[in-house]
């Protein structure tokens, strides 16, 4: 799909430069001419560890490119995959793409008639999927009549004896039988890479659809060293998973980088990444805060420290102040803050300090480290009021988040919701400060800012607060009726096992922190909070729960 560009000048003196599309398929050939050796570890659906080389995995990547070419796939045909962080979900990463059809991989924690609308929307001919999602992917198979073949993601020894899906293949058979003599087809960097669809959209999920170019320009960008920071000195693991916005160009970057890459698999608790982090001495890693919710407590728990780990990224949503403190100060693990989302494919911002902060004292480090950060290049951001008039960066002001960049989305795929662009800028639906340094600062998401008395209240900042409370272990702030003021907080708190805190505590642990009208008006105490497919607290379920709790008069 193409849509129209504005011409451009031509300038009378042109450069005399070479004209080579960027295409994904460069980076997996860089990656096994250039960094050969180095290794991809795998913990597998199976149990065991898988080891191998860039190399390998090129090799291995043909072999599938021929396999799919053999199955009827042609360029610009979508090819789906339903599986964990692994090496063959790396290998059909590049061998999709890399042949010109497109990958669209599906988050697994979706609902299942969510699944299949998607499926069914993006149009997918084969689906690849690891053995935990056999139950999953006969639950949908009846209702998505497009797809032609079904590889399950296994060698022969795994293979069901009987099953409900048809047309079902063994992933090593297929590429077993099938050659690894592959030429890359060169094609128009423009064309479509890879399709990710977001969960953070009102009714049906929408589609990014990536480009070639777009890809390999935010590879790129974020392995800088503003951004992710990401060389061949590094061993790295993205704990965010490769269903969630292409694990946030990890599978691109690393490769990119040269840097020894390490996969989890589907055992995300805090032991089973901390001994993954351990035996494979991982310097670098990248995920949500619950996932780094879990690898604190099992550090602390059992008194563990990390040899080789110092450095992670943390996004999906905001790291509270006491996590990034624990992991900083207990932990001695470099944290950076990072924002974007799944229509910015996903890097908009990173947070590090500048040389002119190194002489300030600790406290005024970590109020900028606890920001979202600043623009990595490629993207450009402003804040607007409701009027679309642009607010100064100032630090105070805060607005409407508007982006644009060349790996940022100019619509959805297949067009749906109409044109989302504001004058040429997407708008993110946060809301934020930006600082005259250019620090930006999410205060809330545009749905889930609370508006008391015509002033908007920020969520993340009582939640931080709350989290910060030794007995606190996850806090989430929702806006419930109120009959003066239209809207107050309701702060939802999900205590540590083993410790108590009372209302009382709670909010008077607030005092000094903030504007007094914003103390939320009251506390309720929950076992969990519901959770996203990407690990965010879902709000409008928590919205729901309570739409009916009455807050306390006096």
């Amino acid at each position: 799909m193409s849509y129209p560009q504005s011409p451009l000048p031509r300038s009378p003196l042109m450069g005399q430069m070479m004209n080579q599309p960027l295409l994904v398929s460069s980076i997996i050939e860089f990656a096994a001419r250039h960094f050969g050796n180095s290794e991809i570890v795998s913990r597998r659906v199976e149990g065991d560890i898988h080891r191998y080389t860039y190399r390998e995995c090129h090799q291995r990547a043909r072999r599938l490119a021929n396999a799919l070419q053999g199955l009827g796939i042609e360029i610009g045909d979508r090819v789906a995959t339903l599986a964990w962080n692994g090496y063959r979900h790396l290998e059909a990463y590049y061998a999709v793409s890399g042949s010109g059809a497109v990958l669209h991989t599906i988050n697994p924690r979706l609902h299942p008639d969510q699944i299949a609308y998607i499926i069914n929307h993006a149009e997918d001919q084969v689906l690849l999927f690891d053995l935990t999602f056999l139950p999953a992917v006969e639950a949908v198979a009846a209702q998505c009549k497009q797809i032609k073949t079904y590889v399950l993601m296994c060698g022969r020894d795994r293979m069901p004896a009987e099953t409900r899906v048809a047309n079902l293949l063994c992933y090593e058979d297929l590429i077993d039988s099938h050659s690894d003599d592959y030429a890359w087809p060169r094609f128009d960097e423009n064309s479509a890479c890879t399709l990710c669809y977001t969960s953070g959209t009102t009714g049906n999920p929408k589609g990014a659809l990536y480009s070639h170019r777009s890809t390999v320009l935010h590879a790129y960008a974020s392995a800088m060293p503003g951004a992710l920071n990401v060389s061949a000195k590094d061993t790295v693991l993205p704990v965010v998973p490769m269903f969630h916005v292409n694990a946030w160009g990890l599978p691109y970057s690393v490769p990119l980088s040269g840097a020894k890459l390490v996969f989890p698999g589907a055992a995300l608790d805090g032991k089973s990444v901390y001994e993954l982090f351990e035996s494979e001495k991982v310097t670098f890693s990248a995920g949500v805060p619950t996932v780094w919710l879990g690898l604190i407590n099992y550090a602390t728990q059992n008194k563990l420290k990390f040899s080789t780990f110092r450095r992670t990224v943390i996004g999906g949503s905001a790291c509270p102040p006491a996590m990034m403190n624990a992991l900083i100060d207990e932990f001695d693990v470099e944290v950076v803050h990072a924002w974007g989302m799944t229509e910015m494919s996903p890097l908009g911002t990173a947070c590090m300090l500048q040389a002119k902060h190194a002489e300030l004292p600790r406290e005024e480090q970590r109020k900028i480290l606890q920001k979202q950060g600043h623009a990595v290049y490629g993207v450009d951001m402003k804040i607007v009021d409701d009027d679309g008039k642009e607010l100064p960066w100032d630090g105070s002001s805060y607005g409407h988040l508007l982006v644009k960049g060349p790996w940022i989305i100019s619509s959805y795929y297949k067009e749906e919701g109409g044109d989302p662009l504001q004058d040429g800028w997407f708008p993110t639906g946060d809301v934020a400060t930006i600082d005259p340094d250019g620090y930006m600062q999410i205060t809330d998401r545009s749905k889930d800012v609370i508006k008391s008395g015509g002033e908007w209240i920020g969520t993340i900042d009582l939640e931080n607060i709350a989290t910060a409370h030794p007995a606190v272990m996850q806090a989430a702030c929702i806006g419930v009726a109120h009959p003066k003021w239209d809207e107050r907080p309701l702060l939802v708190v999900v205590v540590r096992p083993g410790m108590a805190v009372s209302r009382e505590e709670l909010l008077k642990f607030y005092e000094g922190k903030i504007a007094k009208w914003w103390l939320p008006d009251d506390v309720v105490f929950a076992d969990t909070l519901p959770l996203g497919g990407t690990g965010k607290v879902q709000k409008n379920k928590l919205r729901e729960l309570y739409k009916e709790h009455k807050l306390p008069t006096a």
